[in-house]
């Protein structure tokens, strides 16, 4: 079986393998970084989102490096530094947590990713960044997301993993592959590979970790994404089938970046995709108006107000300055990591992500790194999403069936082909970390599709079926036992003096740039949006500053920051 297996791998596939596990290559493979980004809303004691505004005592959530908002004041962010033990980081998410329980008083970070009952749109708050130039840009951006899609949608929690190969395997990678680029360029064709596999096969990750088959009735009042649900019980509306309503078209998408066709085949490509999008007049965006009795009601008109606003399952990613375009990084710079956006909140975490997940996403990366892979059509590319959306609204059913190239294929059996090759590849990087994880990790996931009752999804379904709860009831319940173990658990210590720091550090380098301001809003808008605006010399102190203050501060912690 073994062998018949094997002679279905491409030659080139079965020699990269057989290569990387020889003694001098198998050592590069060690190393891999990784960084998490969780939300999760505030809400109160009766699941309902919170009204106070993001706590003083965290810091700034305009300059914090590991607690900010993402949408709305009730929206948290929790950023760990980049690190190559996955287990550290994850504690280090948890204890970010933990610490803003407690500040937060009787509140709870809400652990599924569809919102808690919300009773209309005005409950939502925007964020709010104080009142430097880019503070207040950031809250207009948020004020345009709120005009284009509505509030409902932009509360909608996920977790991000970053992802990053070790310095010391790009050349020993470049020479397997016999390419003489120059070694940047080839380390952002290699992501961007990445990338379009992920894209092809990135169905299994809703199918695997979704965590979203119902919601609160609230939602779909206040929602402008129209779906069919089944009613349960008086507040909770499903699907029986469905594992990710999040990253289904009920949830975080766009039908105005359908047709953006943005290209992943190279670099260059995406840039220009990604720079035309921030600049193509939009009709429907034009007619919400950029300013309204003075008061901005967007950024602009265009598609996308800034690159940020790109929907997509993955990012290619470079660390960017305080006020520079991604775009911008990306052709200077080119690809350093990149970001993986359709993880669920995992609710029977109270991390909201755990290590297997961790160690599975390791060898899933891996696997869309080292495999070969094709160019990407804009029609190959709508497919893959179609595929992603079906998997998110019926990936249980047994009869679903996905489109593979020319073919049409059941969720299963091309799992099974995929599973074949991400066996082998947990096997190497078992090989080069001494351990046993990557195997097991796989090895338990695979279970979920001989057993969809195993996945998050249907786990959900069946307990608040089972006890006839609504799914706010069901959060909450959660919330609680989250709570109660953040702060039962004795993690390593990290000293409480680094987040008093932290915090204080944060709300100085805001004032800074508060201070720092020479230019009207207006103007400094234009200049941002047109990719001129340059930082005087007091902002570009402070921020060297602050960027000196993280990086010491997160290597006082052992940690590897970008």
């Amino acid at each position: 079986m073994k062998q018949r297996r094997m002679s279905n791998i491409k030659p080139s596939w079965r020699e990269n393998l057989e290569t990387l596990s020889l003694p001098q290559f198998l050592p590069a493979l060690k190393g891999i970084r990784r960084g998490l980004e969780k939300e999760a809303l505030r809400v109160t004691a009766d699941a309902r989102i919170a009204h106070t505004g993001h706590p003083t005592q965290l810091g700034s959530a305009l300059t914090h490096d590991h607690i900010t908002t993402d949408y709305a004041e009730a929206l948290m962010e929790f950023i760990t530094p980049v690190g190559t033990d996955a287990e550290r980081t994850l504690e280090f998410l948890a204890v970010i947590q933990q610490h803003a329980y407690r500040l937060i008083g009787e509140e709870y970070l809400w652990p599924v990713s569809m919102p808690c009952y919300i009773d209309n749109e005005d409950d939502i708050e925007l964020a709010q960044y104080g009142d430097s130039n880019i503070g207040k840009m950031k809250t207009i951006y948020r004020q345009g997301l709120k005009n284009r899609y509505g509030s409902m949608m932009q509360t909608i929690a996920g977790v991000h993993y970053n992802f990053s190969m070790p310095d010391s395997f790009w050349p020993l990678w470049q020479k397997i592959k016999g390419d003489r680029q120059p070694l940047q360029d080839f380390i952002s064709e290699s992501y961007l590979g990445l990338t379009r596999n992920f894209l092809r096969i990135g169905w299994m990750i809703p199918y695997l970790f979704g965590a979203s088959p119902a919601v609160d009735s609230s939602f779909l009042k206040n929602s402008r994404n129209r779906m069919q649900l089944e009613n349960f019980g008086q507040e909770t509306q499903y699907l029986p089938h469905a594992t990710s309503l999040r990253m289904s078209e009920l949830g975080y998408s766009s039908t105005e970046q359908d047709h953006l066709e943005i290209s992943y085949n190279r670099l260059s490509e995406f840039v220009s995709g990604l720079r035309r999008a921030t600049n193509q007049q939009n009709k429907m965006f034009e007619s919400i108006g950029v300013k309204r009795q003075g008061e901005y009601q967007q950024l602009n008109s265009n598609t996308l107000q800034n690159e940020s606003e790109l929907y997509a399952p993955i990012r290619p990613k470079r660390t960017v300055k305080f006020s520079e375009k991604l775009s911008d990084a990306l052709q200077g710079r080119g690809i350093e990591y990149i970001e993986v956006r359709s993880l669920d909140i995992n609710p029977y975490s109270e991390t909201g992500i755990d290590l297997e997940q961790m160690h599975f996403l390791d060898v899933f990366l891996v696997y869309c790194l080292l495999n070969d892979s094709p160019s990407l059509s804009q029609q190959q590319q709508y497919t893959a999403k179609q595929n992603l959306n079906k998997v998110a609204v019926c990936g249980r059913d047994y009869s679903l069936l996905l489109i593979d190239g020319q073919q049409s294929k059941t969720l299963n059996s091309w799992a099974e082909e995929i599973f074949t090759d991400l066996n082998k590849v947990a096997q190497l990087l078992d090989h080069a970390y001494h351990e046993g994880n990557f195997k097991a990790a796989v090895s338990n996931e695979y279970q979920k599709f001989g057993s969809p009752e195993l996945t998050p999804s249907a786990r959900m379904l069946k307990t608040i079926q089972e006890q006839e709860l609504e799914i706010s009831a069901f959060a909450l319940s959660l919330a609680k036992m989250h709570r109660r173990k953040l702060f039962k658990n004795g993690y390593r210590q990290i000293p409480v003096t680094k987040f008093t720091h932290d915090s204080a550090r944060s709300w100085q380098m805001q004032k800074e740039l508060e201070t720092a301001d020479t230019l009207g809003f207006d103007d400094f808008l234009h200049l941002t949006l047109e990719g001129t605006f340059s930082s005087p010399p007091a902002l570009e102190k402070a921020e060297r500053d602050y960027c000196f203050w993280s990086r010491h501060q997160n290597q006082s912690l052992g940690c590897c920051a970008r």
